[in-house]
């Protein structure tokens, strides 16, 4: 069934084309990952779906009785009402206390504890997690989400992805991250040159898709450059007379001229740019940081050696922007030293753009041309190729002319974080530091940053969510343990979560022997025969015995029937958690009846055997 479809929109903001007769359908059960480089008109697009813009051309339809709950990208919130307050607001007031407990729950699992907290004093990460609790309290019939996993940490992004993999509700995101939307979707859409384009895959799938469209659509243009060649040639010789047969060959040539080939998305270009290092880079020692009466981390130390790629990981909260900081020498440590050589020139990417102009390189003035943003930092940059002009860089950048003379305002927050990247690019460092550099980078650009550094010859120490852009580019890793420390890993972000699984999973068996060990002790005591005492059952042991195995049935079928259970409150947040908790209960204590009828089936053999003998 169709709940959701736009049939031939258009929509311009002045002369910049974002949708020509565009075409978009929704069906139940769909999952639609939305795709396409910065400023094409992605938000606009699921702002046009959600209802909350209309497009210039062209119709919506909405299936009825259809429910439709839309998480902006950047959600807009009474500074002066409660975070709970804000969570609940629009629901009918004999509602309210029984979504009451769903939303707390839901707060929590975003580590929004402080429920009364006002919505102006919440970071512009906790404003989004708390538009995403908002946006999941109440099932729909479709959710619409725009950059859902953007300040979630690993822990978060991990809970929602797996929520949203078993929603039965259908579904519209856009997203940068690429694990996520290889788990999630079963269809890409991407955004192209103000048109549309359907793969029925997920991104994986669509990377093969595309490859083989726009391989047919060479192929095509190719055939048609040869026919045209070949027609060129017989009109060149001169048509013996103006038959009309002769009027429809020259007309098909003229049908051939005006047709144009495949157009491409330019991409992202980035040359490898880097200030010479010397032997002595950056080497901090007992590093503790955080503000007074309050310890994010301690004891942290290191020696950065070129050429490394380090990834830092841990839960909001934690600490990582403020090592960051500590590491970019824009604050001073509680404690420890930090070491830095006389080459030592660090781009400080951070993850939001400042509103604050004594913020310097991460302050934007929105009235400021955007070639004059850029040339503020240098005039010229040194390539590989030689020196290139700011505004050369800015057109590589898929700032065109034309972009470079409006003002920064007029772009959209994507294109903002594009062009703040090239500015810290264009101050040629030696060692970069990227604070959550996929939030708001769309896919080529971090396709593009990707490459790049694996070109660069300097250093690179990174915070991200972004397991692909960690996976691609971290080859050590450093995550902020329960302790308040930071402990190594070597290797990227897969290697990381290999280990901490395998770590985990010792814990739990190591915990299960001991409880197991701790149980057979217990029963030694009480079924150790007296000497020349023959074996035999207790009275509970022989009840227990006679039942045990009809006990180990009706757990099995209750944990498959708990399992539909779950499959079936997909949408229903509580619902599920109550489930998987009853599910892990009744997996521990069908364990530990396993353990009981190994012992019991062995007294038994042994009561048998000795009545044999």
């Amino acid at each position: 069934m169709n709940l959701l479809s736009l049939e031939q929109a258009q929509k311009s903001y002045g002369e910049k084309v974002l949708l020509k007769q565009a075409n978009f359908y929704l069906n139940e059960g769909e999952k639609v990952g939305i795709i396409g480089i910065n400023g094409t008109g992605k938000t606009t697009l699921l702002r046009i779906l959600a209802g909350t813009e209309v497009p210039d051309e062209g119709s919506r339809t909405v299936a009825n009785h259809v429910v439709l709950r839309f998480l902006e990208q950047n959600p807009q919130m009474p500074a002066d009402m409660s975070v709970l307050e804000y969570v609940l607001q629009g629901e009918k007031e004999e509602d309210r206390w029984i979504l009451e407990p769903d939303a707390k729950t839901l707060l929590m699992t975003f580590e929004l504890n402080d429920f009364n907290q006002p919505c102006g004093q919440l970071s512009g990460g906790q404003k989004k997690r708390a538009a995403l609790a908002k946006t999941l309290l109440r099932p729909a019939d479709i959710l619409i989400l725009d950059e859902p996993t953007n300040h979630l940490d690993t822990k978060m992004a991990d809970w929602l992805e797996d929520y949203l993999r078993r929603y039965r509700g259908a579904m519209i995101m856009v997203t940068h991250d690429r694990y996520f939307l290889d788990q999630v979707t079963n269809r890409i859409t991407e955004l192209d040159h103000a048109s549309l384009y359907s793969y029925e895959t997920n991104y994986s799938g669509y990377l093969q898709k595309k490859a083989e469209r726009e391989q047919n659509e060479d192929s095509a243009a190719a055939k048609r450059k040869n026919l045209l060649r070949t027609e060129l040639e017989w009109l060149n010789r001169g048509a013996r007379a103006r038959s009309t047969k002769q009027k429809a060959h020259i007309q098909r040539i003229e049908n051939l001229q005006e047709q144009r080939g495949p157009v491409r998305d330019r991409t992202v270009q980035l040359d490898s740019v880097a200030s010479r290092l010397g032997k002595t880079t950056l080497e901090v020692e007992g590093l503790a940081g955080g503000y007074p009466g309050h310890e994010c981390f301690h004891d942290f130390s290191y020696i950065f050696l070129k050429g490394d790629r380090i990834g830092i990981v841990g839960p909001n909260g934690c600490g990582k922007t403020t090592l960051m900081k500590i590491l970019a020498g824009t604050i001073m440590p509680l404690r420890g030293t930090r070491t830095a050589g006389v080459t030592l020139k660090i781009g400080y990417y951070t993850q939001e753009i400042a509103s604050d102009p004594s913020a310097g390189v991460a302050y934007m003035d929105p009235n400021k041309k955007v070639l004059d943003y850029i040339r503020d930092t240098a005039e010229y940059v040194r390539t590989p190729e030689g020196s290139v002009s700011a505004s050369v860089m800015l057109d590589r950048f898929l700032f065109p002319p034309v972009v470079q003379q409006q003002l920064i305002k007029s772009l959209s927050g994507g294109e903002k974080k594009r062009l703040y990247l090239l500015r810290v690019l264009m101050e040629e460092p030696n060692f970069l530091i990227l604070d959550e550099p996929a939030n708001d980078l769309d896919i080529r650009t971090m396709e593009v940053l990707e490459d790049y550094l694996d070109r660069f010859e300097g250093i690179v120490v990174t915070v991200s969510h972004d397991r692909y852009f960690l996976d691609r580019c971290v080859r050590r890793m450093f995550a902020f343990e329960e302790n308040h420390t930071l402990r190594q890993y070597e290797g990227g972000y897969s290697d990381y979560a290999a280990v901490k699984q395998a770590e985990e999973e010792e814990k739990q068996r190591a915990e299960r022997e001991k409880e197991k060990k701790k149980q057979q002790k217990a029963e030694e005591v009480t079924k150790k025969p007296v000497r020349e005492q023959k074996l035999r059952f207790s009275y509970l042991e022989q009840r227990e015995y006679n039942t045990i195995e009809e006990d180990i049935q009706t757990l099995e079928e209750t944990i498959e029937q708990l399992e539909k259970d779950m499959d079936a409150a997909a949408t229903d947040f509580v619902r599920l958690r109550e489930l998987s908790e009853k599910k892990e209960q009744s997996e521990a204590l069908l364990e530990q009846k396993m353990e009981r009828w190994v012992y019991l089936s062995d007294l038994a053999e042994r009561i048998e055997a000795q009545k044999n003998s």
